[in-house]
C-alpha cells in the first residue's frame, strides 16, 4: 500500500525548488546584466578629443571660403589684330622689366604708323601755310588802314583851312559844307576798316588755334599708336614669373586677346567668397585669419565686391605673411573674417561637430561616462564656440565627431 508522505518532507521538498528557482532566476539576471553590460558601447579616452568649459573672450568670425592666388598678376592683352610671329619664353620661365616673350606681326600696323607721320607733317605744314596767309592779309588791312588815316588827316587840315577862309569872309558855307561831308565820310570808313580789322584778326587767330588744336589732337591719337605699337612688341611689364603664354606660332590673334600672363609667385593674398546674407559682417579693414591646415595665417580685407554674384561675394584679404612657405597658387583655405569681440564667455574648442548657432546633443564626461546633453551654442570663431547653456566651467566635452553615437545616450569611458 502506499503511505502517506509526511508533511515535514512535503514542505522541505517544497523549499529546495524554491530555492532552485530562486537560484534560477539569479543566475538569469547576472546573466541579463553582463550581456547588457557587453552591449553597452565603450569608447577610448585616446580616441576621443575633449575640450574644458573654461570662461574667455570671443573674437566672433564668420567663415568663408578663400584661394590662394600670386599677389600681382598681369594679363598681358594683344593691343591690335595680328598674328604670332616668334615665342621667346615658356610658361614657367622668370622674366625681367622689358624682357621680350614673342613677336607679333607688325608690318600692317608700322606702314600705318608711317602714314600718321606723313599726315601729322602736312598738318603741321598746313598750320603753318595758315599763319602766313593770315599775317599776309592782315598786313594789306593795316597798309589800307593807314592810307585810311592819312587821307582822313588831309580832309581834317583842308576843313581847317575852309573854315578859317570863311572866317575871313574868303570861302563860303557851301564849301565848308562840302568839306566837313567829306571829312566825316572818311571817318565812317576809317571806322568800318578799323572794325573790319579786328573782326578778321580775331577769326585769323581763331582759325589758327582750331588748326593747331586738330593738329594736336592728331598728335595725341599718333602718341597712341605708337604706344600701341610698343606694346605689340610683347614684353614683360615687371619682374615675374611667366605663368602662361600663347605659344602657337602663325595663329591669329584679335585686339583684346590675352597672349600671356606674368605673375609674383614670391607674393599671395587670398581671394575669399561667402554668402550674402553674411556680407554685412565683410567689410574692408576687418581683421581676417586664413588657416591653411594647422597654419594660421593673420591678414586684412582690403576690398569687398558690391554686387552678390550666384548668391556669393567676393572679397580679397592681404596677408601679413603673403611669403609663408605654406602658400602655393590655387591652394584651398579656410578664411575666418572677425566682426564682434565678446568678453567674459563661457566656451569650448571650435570642432567639425558646430555647423552654427543653435541647440546640439554633446556627451559630456561623467564619472567614467559620457552622457548626452541638451546644449545651446552661439557664436564661434576658429578656435572657441560660445556656450549659451547646458555646461558649467570645468565639463569636459567631446569635440569628436559623434554622429554614429546620435542614438545613443551614454557611453561608456575606457582610460
Amino acid at each position: 500500500m502506499d503511505r502517506e508522505i509526511p508533511k515535514e518532507v512535503r514542505q522541505r521538498e517544497r523549499r529546495k525548488q524554491w530555492i532552485k528557482i530562486g537560484a534560477g532566476v539569479v543566475a538569469a539576471v547576472v546573466v541579463m546584466g553582463g550581456m547588457m553590460r557587453m552591449m553597452q558601447s565603450s569608447l577610448a579616452r585616446k580616441d576621443l578629443l575633449f575640450s574644458t568649459v573654461d570662461k574667455g573672450t570671443i573674437e566672433v568670425s564668420v567663415s568663408a571660403s578663400g584661394k590662394v592666388v600670386p599677389a600681382f598678376e598681369e594679363i598681358i592683352n594683344s593691343p591690335i589684330n595680328s598674328r604670332i610671329v616668334e615665342v621667346y619664353k615658356k610658361g614657367g620661365d622668370s622674366v625681367d622689366v622689358g624682357t621680350p616673350i614673342l613677336r607679333l606681326d607688325l608690318l600692317s600696323a608700322e606702314t600705318d604708323y608711317k602714314k600718321q607721320l606723313d599726315e601729322e607733317q602736312m598738318k603741321q605744314l598746313q598750320l603753318e601755310q595758315l599763319a602766313i596767309q593770315n599775317r599776309s592779309k592782315l598786313s594789306e588791312m593795316e597798309m589800307q588802314l593807314k592810307v585810311s588815316r592819312m587821307e582822313l588827316n588831309r580832309k581834317e587840315v583842308e576843313l581847317r583851312n575852309e573854315r578859317y577862309l570863311d572866317s575871313l569872309g574868303a570861302g563860303t558855307t557851301d564849301k565848308v559844307r562840302q568839306v566837313e561831308l567829306d571829312y566825316n565820310v572818311s571817318l565812317l570808313k576809317l571806322k568800318e576798316d578799323e572794325q573790319k580789322y579786328a573782326n578778321e584778326q580775331a577769326l585769323a587767330e581763331a582759325d589758327y588755334k582750331v588748326k593747331a588744336l586738330e593738329l594736336n589732337i592728331f598728335r595725341k591719337s599718333l602718341a597712341e599708336t605708337k604706344r600701341i605699337l610698343e606694346d605689340a612688341q610683347i614684353r614683360s611689364p615687371r619682374k615675374a614669373i611667366l605663368t602662361y603664354v600663347n605659344n602657337e606660332i602663325g595663329a591669329q590673334v584679335t585686339e583684346g586677346n590675352r597672349v600671356a600672363v606674368v605673375s609674383d609667385l614670391s607674393h599671395f593674398k587670398v581671394e575669399g567668397e561667402i554668402a550674402d546674407t553674411y556680407g554685412d559682417r565683410v567689410a574692408p579693414g576687418s581683421h581676417a585669419v586664413v588657416k591653411i591646415g594647422s597654419e594660421r595665417i593673420d591678414g586684412t580685407v582690403s576690398d569687398v565686391t558690391p554686387l552678390s554674384k550666384n548668391g556669393v561675394i567676393s572679397f580679397t584679404v592681404q596677408l601679413s605673411d603673403d611669403n609663408n612657405k605654406r602658400l602655393r597658387s590655387g591652394l584651398k583655405t579656410d578664411v575666418y573674417v572677425m566682426n564682434a569681440i565678446k568678453e567674459d564667455v563661457l566656451r569650448i574648442a571650435n570642432g567639425s561637430y558646430y555647423v552654427g548657432k543653435g541647440e546640439y546633443d554633446l556627451f559630456v564626461v561623467n564619472d567614467g561616462e559620457l552622457l548626452k546633453r541638451k546644449v545651446r551654442l552661439g557664436d564661434s570663431n576658429f578656435e572657441y564656440v560660445e556656450v549659451v547653456s547646458g555646461l558649467q566651467p570645468g565639463d569636459q566635452v567631446v569635440v569628436s565627431d559623434m554622429s554614429s553615437y546620435k542614438e545613443k545616450s551614454k557611453l561608456k569611458l575606457k582610460d
